[in-house]
C-alpha cells in the first residue's frame, strides 16, 4: 500500500506481462485456462494452518477441478446474468477495492501526528497507575459528617500501615464503585485526567509507596502508587491508533488523498482517476483478482449446486423414499426408536378428538395437522417432536417406550397426554423417521452422480510437470 503510487503508471503493463510469462498453466477446463498463481491461491488459502480439514496436492487437484467444472456449467446456464447475483458481486468489489483506493501515506501521517500531540500532553512525567480507597464527601458537608470521614479515613490508613492488605481493603470500604472491585486500582492515566489534589500527590509517590489521607472534592483517598512509566515508542500504539483513526472515518479522507494524487498521474478529475485505478486493480494486483474470481466463482457455484444438489436433495420426495428404500439397512438402529410425536393437551376431550383426527392423516403432517385444527385460535395442545430415543425424553420413556413406571409430570395446563406413533426396534419404518440422515446421504449422492455427469460433458486437462513446481519455483 505504501509504494500504491509507484504502482500506477506504464511501468506497471510490462511487469504484469512479465508475470504472465513467468506463469504456467497448471490446468484447462472447458477450454479455459488456470494459470499456476491462481491454483496456489486457492490451494494455500484452504490449506493454511487455520483450515481443519486439510487435504494433500494430488487430492485437491481433483476437487478443484469439480469445482471448475461447476462452474462451467453455471455460466453454459448463465447464472452470471441474474441481476440480483451481479449487484451483490458489484457491491463485495467495491468493498474490497476500499483498501486499495486509500492513500496509505495520509493515514500514516495522520497517525504519527495524533501520537506525538498525545506524546506532548503526557510529557516527561509519563504515566501513573494508582489505586484508591475512598471515602465520599459531599461539598455541603455538615461538620459532623467531615469529622466522620476524617475518623473512618485515618482508621482505615491506620490499618494499611500495620499490614492490612490494600487491595482488599479497597474492594470492602472503598465508596469509588468504580475502581473498588479492582481493588481500588486505576487504568494508567497522564497529568489533567483526574482531580488535581489527587493529581497532584499522586504523581509525587514512588512505585509501592502509600500515601497519606487526602482530601479532595469528592472526599478523602488513600493513594497507592502500583506503576509509572515513560509513554511507549510510535510502533507499540501504532494498531490501536490506525483503529481510532478508523473509526473516526479517516479512510474517505484518505480515499479523497488518493484520487488527488492519482489525477495528477492521469491528468483527469479525481473521481476519474479512482475510478479507472478501480477497473485496474484486477490487472495489478493478483491477490484482488483471485479474490474477486472467488468471490465470482462461489456464487455461481452456490447458486447451481442449490438447484442440482442442496434444494433438490431437500424437496425431491420421491428421489428420498427411492434412495431410502435401496439403502434402508445402511439406517438400522442402534437402538430402539419411538417414531412419533408426543402430544399434552388442555383435556382428555381434546386428547381424544387429536388421536382420532390424525388416524386419517400421514404422519409427516401431524403436526401441521394439529396446529390447523386445534392450535388455530387457542393453544390446545403443545407438541414435542420426535423421534425419540431412550433415555432422551421423560414422556417418551414412559407412553412410548413404557420401559418406566415412573410417571412425569405434565406440562401445567395441559394434562392429558400420549405418545402419538409406533416403537421400532430395528429399522425404520420410512424415509421421513430418519429423514435428516436421508437427505444428507441423498444430497452426497445427487453430487457424485452431477460430478461424474459434469467429468463426461467438459473437456479437462491437467499439467503435472507444472503441478510439481507449485509451491517450489522460487
Amino acid at each position: 500500500m505504501k509504494h500504491l503510487l509507484l504502482v500506477w503508471g506504464a511501468l506497471m503493463w510490462g511487469l504484469v506481462a512479465l508475470a504472465h510469462d513467468d506463469d504456467p498453466v497448471v490446468m484447462t477446463v472447458n477450454g479455459v485456462d488456470v494459470p499456476r498463481s491462481e491454483f496456489e491461491y486457492s490451494y494455500n488459502k484452504n490449506n493454511s494452518d487455520a483450515v481443519v480439514d486439510r487435504v494433500g496436492l494430488e487430492e485437491y487437484v481433483d476437487l478443484f477441478v469439480n469445482y471448475k467444472l461447476k462452474v462451467a456449467a453455471a455460466l453454459d446456464e448463465h447464472f452470471d446474468t441474474i441481476a440480483a447475483l451481479q449487484k451483490e458481486m458489484a457491491e463485495y468489489r467495491s468493498q474490497q477495492a476500499e483498501q486499495y483506493l486509500i492513500d496509505s501515506t495520509y493515514i500514516e501521517e495522520a497517525a504519527r501526528q495524533v501520537y506525538a500531540q498525545t506524546a506532548d500532553r503526557i510529557g516527561s512525567d509519563g504515566l501513573v497507575q494508582p489505586a484508591h480507597i475512598l471515602i465520599r464527601l459531599a461539598q455541603d458537608a455538615s461538620a459532623d459528617e467531615q469529622a466522620a470521614a476524617k475518623v473512618r479515613i485515618d482508621s482505615i490508613y491506620d490499618a494499611l500501615k500495620r499490614g492490612a492488605d490494600f487491595a482488599e481493603t479497597a474492594r470492602q470500604l472503598s465508596q469509588d464503585p468504580g475502581t473498588a472491585p479492582q481493588g481500588g486500582e486505576l487504568p494508567w492515566i497522564q497529568r489533567g485526567q483526574t482531580i488535581p489534589a489527587f493529581e497532584n500527590v499522586a504523581f509525587a509517590l514512588r512505585v509501592g509507596e502509600m500515601s497519606e489521607p487526602v482530601l479532595s472534592a469528592v472526599g478523602y483517598h488513600i493513594i497507592k502508587m502500583n506503576g509509572r512509566k515513560q509513554f511507549e515508542p510510535y510502533e507499540f500504539h501504532r494498531e490501536s491508533i490506525y483503529k481510532y483513526l478508523e473509526s473516526r472515518g479517516i479512510n474517505a479522507a484518505a480515499k479523497e488523498s488518493m484520487g488527488k494524487k492519482l489525477a495528477a498521474i492521469y491528468g483527469t478529475t479525481p473521481e476519474e482517476a479512482l475510478a479507472r485505478a478501480e477497473k485496474e486493480l484486477d490487472d495489478k494486483y493478483p491477490d484482488f483478482r483471485y479474490l474477486m474470481k472467488e468471490y465470482h466463482d462461489g456464487s455461481l457455484l452456490y447458486e447451481i449446486s442449490n438447484r442440482e444438489v442442496w434444494d433438490k436433495g431437500a424437496r425431491d420426495e420421491k428421489g428420498l423414499e427411492k434412495y431410502f428404500k435401496k439403502h434402508k439397512k445402511d439406517y438400522r438402529y442402534d437402538e430402539p426408536h419411538y417414531s412419533g410425536i408426543i402430544v399434552n393437551c388442555i383435556n382428555k376431550d381434546v386428547l381424544k378428538q387429536v388421536k382420532k383426527s390424525l388416524k386419517k392423516v400421514e404422519q409427516k403432517e401431524w403436526i401441521q395437522s394439529i396446529r390447523a385444527n386445534f392450535n388455530s385460535d387457542t393453544l390446545q395442545v403443545k407438541i414435542i417432536r420426535g423421534p425419540f430415543t431412550p433415555g432422551k425424553n421423560a414422556f417418551a420413556d414412559y407412553y412410548g417406550f413404557k420401559n418406566t413406571k415412573a410417571k412425569p409430570e405434565p406440562i401445567e395446563g395441559f394434562p392429558a397426554v400420549a405418545a402419538i406413533g409406533e416403537l421400532q426396534k430395528k429399522m425404520p419404518k420410512t424415509y421421513e423417521d430418519v429423514r435428516g440422515a436421508v437427505t444428507s446421504d441423498y444430497q452426497t449422492y445427487l453430487e457424485q452422480q452431477w460430478v461424474k455427469e459434469l467429468r463426461q460433458k467438459y473437456s479437462f486437462t491437467v499439467y503435472p510437470e507444472v503441478l510439481r513446481t507449485v509451491n517450489n519455483h522460487d
